[in-house]
């Protein structure tokens, strides 16, 4: 059995890789699209990074950035649909994928934490 939210934070990565690139060839939008960019596959190479931590604390403390990394592309992802850069249709199935990334972080997290406390 795979990890996965490592599986779906590449896929999401992927996804936003794709999403920028469109979004630069076809809009000529390079300053959202590069924010969105380095936020959303922050998200999977900060999981990447976490699987080697140095310890349970730092595995947290990797999975915490990764969390406000998909917060933040959330916001970016919003800030697009609003300025009609990206498609109701592209933003809602980004916009699914980001939540789901950041609720199974956060249950990561707070489950991690419960272990260290007991």
């Amino acid at each position: 059995m795979g990890n996965i939210v490592k599986e779906k934070s590449f896929a999401f990565s992927v996804i936003i890789v794709k999403t920028c690139q469109k979004l630069q060839s076809e809009q000529k939008e390079y300053v959202l699209s590069k924010q969105l960019l380095r936020s959303g596959t922050a998200i999977g190479a900060l999981i990447r990074e976490a699987e080697y931590a140095e310890s349970k604390k730092d595995f947290v403390h990797k999975f915490g950035i990764a969390q406000k990394e998909a917060n933040e592309t959330l916001y970016w992802l919003e800030l697009l649909q609003a300025t009609d850069y990206i498609s109701i249709t592209t933003f809602d199935t980004l916009h699914h994928a980001a939540t789901e990334l950041l609720k199974l972080i956060t249950s990561i997290i707070k489950t991690t934490k419960a272990h260290i406390n007991n």
